[in-house]
């Protein structure tokens, strides 16, 4: 079954970037320049890292998820981003390393 996944980028400006993927790994090596491709908005604010993300259980739940997300404030962000264990996103890119 695919994954699908709703993801919070920080920007090398400190602004936030939401956005949806079906491939953690390979779209943020997409938005840091790797190959073509990468987000208007992040090409011009690189490197970007990755802060937050929220596997769904398919795509239209995922793109619902990040539309709900763009709507919140910036301060809204910023706490579901510092209420996000990071050694989550450790684990899900070395998991998805290792599946590669």
């Amino acid at each position: 079954m695919a994954e699908h996944y709703v993801y919070i980028l920080r920007c090398a400006d400190g602004s936030l970037y939401t956005g949806y993927t079906p491939d953690l790994c390979a779209r943020l090596r997409t938005h840091n320049g790797e190959g073509a491709g990468g987000a208007k908005y992040t090409r011009s604010r690189r490197p970007v890292v990755l802060v937050y993300f929220e596997l769904c259980e398919d795509k239209s739940t995922a793109l619902r998820r990040e539309c709900a997300i763009k709507r919140l404030t910036k301060a809204q962000k910023e706490a579901l981003v510092a209420g996000f264990p990071q050694a989550m996103l450790a684990n899900a890119l070395a998991d998805e390393q290792k599946e590669k």
